[in-house]
């Protein structure tokens, strides 16, 4: 039985930060027998699946982002914004950066914020590999502000081009990483050209696209199974993505990328998705174990290595599995950290064993925009692995999405919220043009 209030921070409210905050809340901070309190430096969450959506316009994050001040009110925890700088494990306290104006104004001051136990959940960032210009000339899509600006200089890039269009010049978009961001985001632009052209850019054209996909391995979707891989390949293709593999970049300059093999990729706008670490301040000031991608290195039970009063879950933690090999960053993986997380804090707290984390895979999914839809279901009793596209494909891949929403709002609230979403596609354009 819980005999004292205690506080639990979590930093980072990604897909396992939020839910983590919102479950705790709901067991520990309704009946106030502890201070939940979430930290994070953007004031709304948005499913990160959902960044190259937002980065081509397709969908508008100020419709489907969560304002955590709102959901924490209504989930009974702490919503402190802020961007974590120091742990003090000795002390149990983390220290908050001092936040600024746009003009360089001091707005809120360095603030510290004792804790029993520490969540960390700050997800992951794209791996640039120190490789020369990639930081200058190349867009991230992290988080929502990086979509953003891809987002402006797309449609100014495209606007720019069907006012001044000349004779066999092309919109050259270059994305290095053929996982998932990089495959999603290539189709999705596809699917924006289109929606312009039928808004008004007369001139533009379909075929005035030249979206260029570059892989370092010998195929994209090195994760995936190799007949999802060729499946989507052709997908691409057809849409008139230029696949590149078994391609490596060696700098990045404002004309495009240099490689390997000596050949020149020359680019209007670059995107950088090609694999990911924590981000680097975590090796500075955690005092924890962490391996080569700043990842902090946690027990089975998710607690870190060093210290058992301080998890990890999501991209930022590097988690062993028990067949060998350590559990991929995904959002299912992350989901299913912050359910097992949750039970042991509560088993923590009510001096109880903590229970082992299993990674289980249920397959993975790769939405091509409207055009179509790619992947496989692991588990089912009858048939170990099944693939499945086209409609049933993209009825699984938007449950994935109302599956997450369900965890933070219940069934009722997720309901309303399809309802609405239902409503504003007919009412608004299909991309934001602003």
């Amino acid at each position: 039985m819980i005999v004292s209030k205690i506080k639990i921070v979590i930093v980072g409210g990604g897909v396992g930060g939020l839910e983590l905050a919102t479950k705790l809340g709901n067991k520990l901070g309704r009946k106030n027998k502890a201070d939940i309190i979430l930290v994070d430096y953007n004031q709304n969450h948005l499913w990160k699946p959902l960044l190259h959506e937002v980065a081509t316009g397709s969908l508008d994050d100020n419709i489907n982002s969560i304002s955590y001040l709102s959901h924490a009110k209504n989930h009974y925890f702490n919503f402190e914004l802020g961007r974590l700088i120091d742990i003090d494990r000795k002390n149990k306290i983390i220290t908050l950066a001092k936040i600024n104006t746009s003009n360089g104004k001091l707005l809120i001051p360095q603030r510290q914020l004792n804790f029993n136990i520490l969540i960390m959940s700050i997800g992951s960032v794209s791996n640039d590999f120190n490789i020369i210009g990639v930081k200058e000339y190349c867009i991230f899509l992290d988080n929502p502000q990086q979509a953003h600006h891809f987002h402006n200089e797309m449609l100014n890039l495209f606007f720019s081009y069907s006012i001044r269009k000349k004779i066999n010049n092309k919109i050259n978009i270059a994305i290095v990483g053929g996982g998932a961001t990089g495959v999603e985001l290539s189709a999705e632009l596809y699917n924006s050209i289109e929606k312009l052209i039928s808004y008004g850019y007369k001139g533009l054209n379909k075929k005035d696209l030249n979206v260029i996909l570059i892989e370092a391995g010998e195929r994209i979707l090195p994760t995936l199974p190799e007949r999802i891989s060729t499946v989507v390949h052709d997908e691409l293709t057809k849409l008139g993505v230029l696949i590149l593999t078994k391609t490596i970049i060696t700098s990045a300059h404002n004309y495009g990328f240099n490689t390997k093999s000596g050949v020149k990729i020359y680019a209007d706008l670059m995107v950088w998705a090609a694999g990911i670490k924590a981000p680097d301040f975590i090796k500075k000031i955690s005092y924890l174990e962490t391996n080569k991608l700043n990842q902090l290195l946690v027990k089975t039970t998710l607690q870190t290595t060093l210290d058992n009063n301080i998890f990890a879950i999501g991209d930022c933690a590097s988690c062993p599995k028990k067949n060998g090999g350590f559990v991929p960053p995904r959002a299912q993986a992350a989901h299913q950290m912050a359910t097992l997380c949750y039970k042991n804090i509560i088993a923590l707290l009510e001096y109880k064993d903590l229970k082992e984390y299993s990674y289980k895979d249920y397959g993975s999914l790769v939405s091509l925009s409207h055009y179509n839809a790619v992947g496989n279901l692991i588990g089912n009793l009858v048939f170990n692995d099944i693939m499945i596209k086209g409609k049933i494909a993209r009825i699984v891949y938007i449950l994935l999405y109302r599956m997450h929403q369900i965890m933070l709002n219940g069934y009722i609230k997720t309901g309303l919220i399809i309802l609405v979403d239902s409503i504003n596609r007919i009412i608004r354009p299909k991309l934001k043009l602003y």
